[in-house]
């Protein structure tokens, strides 16, 4: 049995530990607020903005333009993965590692040489790890997710798939769906879909719109910056749910310190009514012993 010190001074470092997870319980939580906040605004307009693009696209031969043209012949696959910077946030970065993982094999399977682009450093660690290539990476950058950020992931995937360095691009982010759910998900960034086509060919246009100047004319402007618009809604997304993800991580680790607390205390107390009746029985003897 342990002794009393030692019980008592693991009661201690157990509350010391519930402090700092507490703490950043905290500190995810009011992290989360803004995150969770910038997202619900730029949903609406990045609905929009693919609403437009799918009318678009649906007006112009597929050809028209760069992006629009899947190549015929397909060698090479950019995934672009989106994780967090720092751990303590369950298990969220590792699913999206999976999801990108298994998208890889899927496309390597196919014939495919896979690179990975990585955004976060978590990401880039396990990529480095993994049998696949990887490029480009930035670290220590999702603590302040910007647009200038995303405009320059997609500009380099944008510019490998314009000269046919590229033939197919991904991006695997985690989706911020609610304060306990944020699961990964893939999307395909290029050779771009129309997004007006995955509802069925005969769903048909959802509004009219009237553009000026010509369609194609619009396009070469408007696609780049739907790419962009896509990687900076990723990685809006996952910031947001990284928070969440941590917030619930804490929220455990300070119930299970709870937890342990009180089986520790249970235990110091065993310890020390142990202690007590050998004490007694020690004294008892004794006491027998004189009166012999």
């Amino acid at each position: 049995m342990p002794s009393l010190k030692d019980v008592k001074m693991k009661i201690v470092g157990v509350g010391k530990t519930k402090q700092i997870t507490k703490a950043m319980g905290m500190v995810a939580s009011a992290k989360l607020r803004g995150a969770q906040s910038r997202i619900e605004r730029f949903r609406p307009y990045a609905a929009k903005y693919r609403q437009v693009i799918g009318e678009l696209a649906a007006k112009v031969d597929g050809v028209s333009h760069p992006l629009l043209t899947e190549h015929e012949e397909k060698k090479r696959c950019c995934i672009i993965l989106v994780t967090s910077d720092r751990g303590l946030c369950g298990g969220f970065n590792a699913g999206i590692i999976a999801e990108g993982l298994r998208l890889a094999r899927d496309r390597a399977a196919e014939g495919l040489e896979v690179s990975f682009l990585c955004v976060g450093r978590k990401g880039r660690d396990a990529i480095r790890k993994s049998d696949f290539a990887l490029g480009t990476s930035f670290g220590d950058r999702m603590g302040s997710v910007d647009f200038p950020l995303a405009s320059t992931v997609a500009v380099e995937v944008i510019h490998g798939y314009e000269k046919l360095e590229l033939d197919e691009v991904w991006l695997v982010y985690g989706e911020f769906l609610s304060m306990a759910k944020q699961p990964p998900a893939s999307l395909r960034l290029l050779p771009l879909k129309a997004p007006g086509a995955e509802s069925g060919p005969d769903s048909g246009p959802q509004c009219e719109y009237v553009y000026e100047p010509s369609e194609a004319r619009l396009l070469e402007d408007l696609l780049p910056r739907y790419v962009k618009v896509q990687v900076y809604s990723g990685l809006l997304d996952t910031a947001a749910s990284e928070h969440a993800a941590r917030m619930a991580a804490m929220d455990n680790a300070t119930r299970n310190c709870d937890e342990l607390i009180n089986t520790l205390t249970l235990l110091y107390n065993k310890t020390r009514q142990a202690s007590i009746t050998s004490e007694l029985i020690d004294i008892v003897g004794g006491a027998e012993a004189l009166k012999g």
